[in-house]
């Protein structure tokens, strides 16, 4: 239990992080994670957001390669992001979506606000088709994993939560596999209001931590 407890202590204050640590390239105008902040979660978690995946590297192998899919090599892994990245933010300009760059990674963070009506798992029908444009490039680009993090406020009680949270991001799994996406590329996780970006103390940080979050992660080969 205490083990269990650190670790989500852990990934809240890394979740502050991200949040805290993002610049803004005055030349591309694009958000990244600042060199700074990416040293500090890695040293918090031992890679945990910054690359390693729900339900473990072996467990989603075995998913990959059943899948048919094949992985990158080099050089490539930051090309394919970058155009795969490129995508996304003209597929999110102006949605209220907002993608970060994280080393190799690319993190979309979805507001509920955006997504889903108040106290409901049911993706609302003016965010479908921005979400089907977003899964029309995840199914482009298919050497990549999918983790889907689902997560609350702190108003109502901790297994609500918990329980919302895990329904928010089964349904954006499901409506990105049923977009095209395969569902081998496809994990969820529900935090409930444990990692928070954001004070609950007021509406507008309430606000911030009712999300969800895509993680897109490179398939390399050696993950093969």
């Amino acid at each position: 239990m205490q083990t269990k407890q650190m670790l989500i202590a852990t990934l809240s204050l890394s979740a502050l992080a991200l949040s805290s640590g993002c610049t803004t390239n005055p030349e591309t105008g694009n958000r990244v994670i600042s060199k700074a902040a990416i040293g500090g979660i890695g040293g918090a978690l031992g890679g945990y957001l910054l690359g390693d995946i729900i339900g473990g590297r072996n467990d989603r192998t075995a998913k990959i390669v059943g899948a048919g899919l094949g992985g990158l090599a080099g050089a490539g892994v930051g090309y394919y992001m970058d155009e795969q990245e490129k995508k996304l933010r003209e597929q999110t300009a102006g949605t209220g979506i907002d993608v970060t760059r994280d080393g190799d990674n690319l993190i979309l963070n979805m507001p509920s606000n955006v997504t889903f009506p108040v106290n409901s798992a049911a993706i609302q029908p003016e965010f479908q088709e921005t979400l089907g444009s977003v899964a029309n490039t995840l199914s482009q680009y298919e050497k990549s994993y999918i983790d889907i993090y689902g997560h609350t406020d702190s108003t109502g009680s901790d297994a609500y939560n918990q329980s919302l949270s895990e329904r928010r991001a089964s349904s954006v799994a499901n409506y990105l596999s049923n977009s095209g996406v395969q569902r081998a590329r496809l994990e969820t996780r529900g935090y409930g209001e444990s990692q928070p970006i954001a004070s609950n103390s007021t509406e507008e940080g309430r606000s911030a931590n009712r999300r969800v979050e895509l993680k897109i992660v490179p398939i390399r080969e050696q993950d093969l």
